[in-house]
């Protein structure tokens, strides 16, 4: 668009995958005429002899032939495709509205809870806010507006509860953040997942589970919060599977990734908390990993935990990530000392790799003591101390989680308050009996 101003002829020269999503891109910022050529070069290849092959005289003639001749009457004067959608899209009985749904690409791929009139006013009694408000006026990537109703009609349809309203409002808020770069890993090539942090006295209120199996699913408020916002980011943001979500190999944690923080159990401040708000506060950060990893550790000692964890991390140079402990791990380390201050420092200092030119196949090998590689022949895997967030949930003795974020400074972990309805109290008593109970041998 920049080259446009100008009045310089541009165009997008793209690999043939990415031919809808780039149209999908252009469409929704109001250039649907925007011209471009497909090659057949693989993504993010190097090699310049596979380049020189693809880049043939084909597409060489159609960038001079784009780039040259005139432009047409619609792409002199581009106009958005706006469909005016019946407020009632389907009648039908359960399985046909699946179908309906599904074919239709609103679906994860699950089945869906059908978002009738009256299921999606009960999911409104959830929020004092009217269905016309307009939480965000833009969720990237196709910059659509998220109003109340459309979160409901999506929290409807993954199974939620009224009591969820709240968090998937403050949720819909953190996916327009520009710090969380939704817009960038919800439809980037590496696979990055949305990991749901809950802290307050909302994970009590509500059931978001933060004991054993943490992020396994079991519990419907974790599964059905995780998986409601995906359905947004979906339906209301526009990322669809190999359209505008280009991840290589995709990640199952998309159907849902939430856990509540244990603050019973926890010996240090809930991270809401380090982040900002007041203790009493209810809040869900996001970010965005691409890989989890739960890492056995055979020393239970501050060192021999500490160490297990940065041995773990990846050699993706600039990363955020988040450390989660275990009860049982977390004392022994706040027992020796530590703070989560301290913990992040250590892991600034000593998560490093040998610089080289292939620093991303460099071996580390464990020390028995923790000796920093020098600046000069090393690289940090952690940038800063703010790009590590430590959490306390799960439990046992022997485990160590890691979420391993995205790459880019601006980048960070986003947190919102969640704000709660006049009719609170009332509602939790409502919903506060569904949850599960499993028969003991």
């Amino acid at each position: 668009m920049d080259v446009e101003r100008l009045n310089k002829p541009a165009l997008a020269v793209i690999d043939k995958d990415f031919r809808h999503d780039l149209i999908s891109a252009a469409s929704s910022r109001g250039m649907p005429g925007l011209r471009f050529v497909v090659e057949n070069v693989p993504g993010e290849c190097v090699i310049e002899h596979i380049i020189d092959a693809q880049i043939d005289e084909r597409v060489i003639n159609e960038v001079i032939e784009a780039l040259t001749k005139a432009l047409t009457e619609e792409e002199k004067h581009p106009k958005r495709d706006i469909q005016k959608i019946p407020r009632i899209i389907f009648k039908g009985d359960l399985t046909e509205v699946n179908r309906f749904f599904y074919m239709r690409g609103f679906t994860d791929g699950l089945p869906i809870i059908p978002p009738t009139e009256e299921a999606v006013q009960e999911m409104l009694t959830g929020t004092d806010l009217p269905a016309e408000y307009v939480v965000s006026e833009e969720i990237p990537p196709r910059l659509a507006k998220a109003t109340v109703e459309k979160i409901a009609i999506n929290a409807v349809m993954a199974g939620a509860l009224p009591t969820y309203m709240p968090l998937l409002i403050a949720g819909t808020k953190t996916l327009a953040d520009t710090k969380a770069a939704f817009g960038i890993w919800g439809v980037s090539t590496g696979s990055w997942a949305p990991f749901w942090i809950v802290n307050g006295s909302i994970r009590k209120e509500i059931d978001i589970y933060g004991g054993v199996g943490a992020l396994s699913p079991g519990h419907i408020a974790n599964a059905t919060i995780g998986r409601a916002m995906g359905l947004i980011a979906r339906n209301i943001g526009g990322v669809r599977q190999g359209i505008e979500d280009m991840g290589v190999h995709g990640n199952p944690c998309k159907y849902s990734m939430v856990t509540g923080e244990n603050e019973e159990e926890s010996p240090w401040e809930p991270l809401h908390v380090e982040r900002g708000l007041n203790k009493e506060d209810s809040a869900i950060t996001l970010f965005y990993p691409n890989s989890y990893v739960q890492v056995l550790t055979y020393s239970h000692d501050a060192r021999g935990i500490l160490n297990t964890a940065i041995y773990n991390i990846p050699p993706a140079r600039g990363g955020i990530l988040s450390l989660i402990l275990n009860p049982a791990l977390a004392k022994i380390l706040a027992d020796e000392g530590w703070s989560k201050k301290d913990i992040q420092r250590f892991m600034k200092e000593y998560a490093r790799c040998p610089r080289d030119k292939h620093w991303f196949n460099s071996m580390r090998v464990l020390p028995k003591e923790l000796i920093p590689f020098s600046e000069q022949d090393s690289t940090p895997l952690i940038a800063g101390n703010e790009q590590v967030i430590i959490i306390v949930s799960g439990k046992f003795s022997s485990y160590v989680g890691l979420a391993m974020g995205g790459m880019m400074p601006e980048v960070t972990f986003v947190t919102k308050k969640v704000e709660l309805p006049a009719n609170w109290k009332q509602l939790v008593q409502e919903y506060k009996n569904i949850v599960p109970t499993y028969i003991r041998y």
